[in-house]
C-alpha cells in the first residue's frame, strides 16, 4: 500500500525583496514554505550568500581567512571585485570598521570615497554596516545613504535608537533598511512596526535577528527565526513576514576556537580546516532556520554551503 504524504498549507508569505539595481539586482524572499520545503509548496527565490569586507582593520582577522585575499586587504574595491570576479559573489557586505569610536573613530565623510569606490567596482548589490554604535552609525549611515541616492543600498544596524534618522534617509533616498535586534521575536516585531509607521515601505525592509556562532548561541538564534517564520507562515503576522539576513563570518571568525593555532589546541585540528567548517555548518544551520541571506569569510567555506544547498534545493 502507497504511503499518503501529508503536507501542511500555510496561509502567509515571506515578502520578496529585490537589493541593488540594475541587471544585477537580487531578489530574496517569496517563500511560502518553510525552509528547502520544496515538497509543500514554493520556496521563493533562493538563498544568498554575501562576501564579507572591511574597509580598514582587517588586521584582526584570522590568517586562513586573510589569505585569500592578502593582495587586496587595504583596497576595498579591488577586494570587492576579487570577491566577484574569482569568487562569484552575488552580494557584497562592506563593514565600516574605520568609523568605530573605539578604534580609529573615522569621521563620516572620509568613508564616502571608500563606499563609492566600492559601488563602482562591482554591479552587485552591496550591503553596508556601520559598527553598532547608535549616534555614530546613524550619522555615517545618513550621509552613506544621501550621498548614493537610488542605488538601493542596504543599510543597517538600523536599532530602536537610530530608526527615525535611517529610516528617514532611506525613504527619502530610495534605500532599503536592515533592522537589527537582539535575539527577540518581540523586539524584531516592534521595530519593524515603527519603521512601518515612520513610512518605510514593506518592500524595503530585511531583518537582522542578530546571530551566535556554534557554541556561542546558536541554539537560542536558531529557535528565535524558527517562531519567526512560524509567525509569518502560520500565524499570518506581516510584520514579521520580512526576509532575513545573518551574519555568519564576524560571529565564527572571532571565537577563541578559530583564532587559537594547532600548538596552543592539538585537539582541535588544523586552524583554516577548523575555522571554515564552523562557518559553513553555522552557516547551514541559519539556512535551514530561514535565513534568506547569510554573511560569510571564507571562500571554501562558501563553496561547501554552495554545494550543500545545491543538494537541499
Amino acid at each position: 500500500m502507497a504511503v499518503e504524504q501529508i503536507k501542511e498549507s500555510y496561509t502567509g508569505k515571506i515578502r520578496e525583496i529585490t537589493l541593488g539595481t540594475g541587471d544585477k539586482a537580487v531578489k530574496i524572499g517569496g517563500a511560502g514554505v518553510y525552509p528547502f520545503y520544496s515538497f509543500e509548496g514554493e520556496m521563493g527565490n533562493p538563498p544568498r550568500i554575501a562576501f564579507e569586507i572591511w574597509d580598514a582593520d582587517a588586521d584582526g582577522w584570522a590568517d586562513a581567512c586573510k589569505e585569500p585575499f592578502k593582495d587586496v586587504l587595504n583596497d576595498p574595491a579591488a577586494w570587492a571585485r576579487k570577491c566577484v570576479d574569482e569568487y562569484g559573489a552575488e552580494l557584497i557586505a562592506l563593514r565600516l570598521t574605520s568609523i568605530d569610536p573605539n578604534g580609529k573613530n573615522a569621521p563620516a565623510d572620509s568613508v564616502l570615497p571608500t563606499v563609492k569606490a566600492v559601488l563602482d567596482a562591482v554591479s552587485v548589490p552591496v550591503l553596508i554596516y556601520g559598527v553598532s554604535n547608535d549616534e555614530k552609525d546613524a550619522e555615517v549611515l545618513r550621509k552613506v545613504a544621501e550621498e548614493f541616492e537610488g542605488r538601493n543600498i542596504v543599510i543597517g544596524p538600523v536599532v530602536e535608537k537610530n530608526y527615525k534618522t535611517l529610516g528617514a534617509g532611506a525613504i527619502g533616498f530610495k534605500h532599503t533598511v536592515l533592522s537589527s535586534t537582539p535575539i527577540d521575536i518581540n523586539l524584531a516585531k516592534q521595530l519593524n512596526t515603527l519603521l512601518g509607521n515612520l513610512g518605510v515601505s514593506e518592500d524595503k525592509i530585511i531583518m537582522d535577528p542578530t546571530t551566535g556562532g556554534i557554541g556561542y548561541g546558536i541554539e537560542y538564534s536558531y529557535s528565535v527565526m524558527e517562531r519567526d517564520r512560524m509567525a509569518a507562515l502560520v500565524q499570518q503576522d506581516d510584520k514579521l513576514q520580512q526576509p532575513l539576513v545573518c551574519y555568519v563570518g564576524i560571529e565564527v571568525w572571532k571565537t577563541k576556537e578559530v583564532m587559537q593555532s594547532q600548538e596552543d589546541a592539538p585537539l582541535l585540528g588544523e586552524p583554516k580546516l577548523r575555522g571554515v567548517m564552523l562557518e559553513a555548518v553555522t552557516a547551514i544551520l541559519v539556512l535551514l532556520a530561514g535565513a534568506d541571506v547569510v554573511v560569510m569569510r571564507h571562500p571554501e567555506a562558501i563553496a561547501k554551503v554552495k554545494e550543500i544547498m545545491k543538494e537541499l534545493l
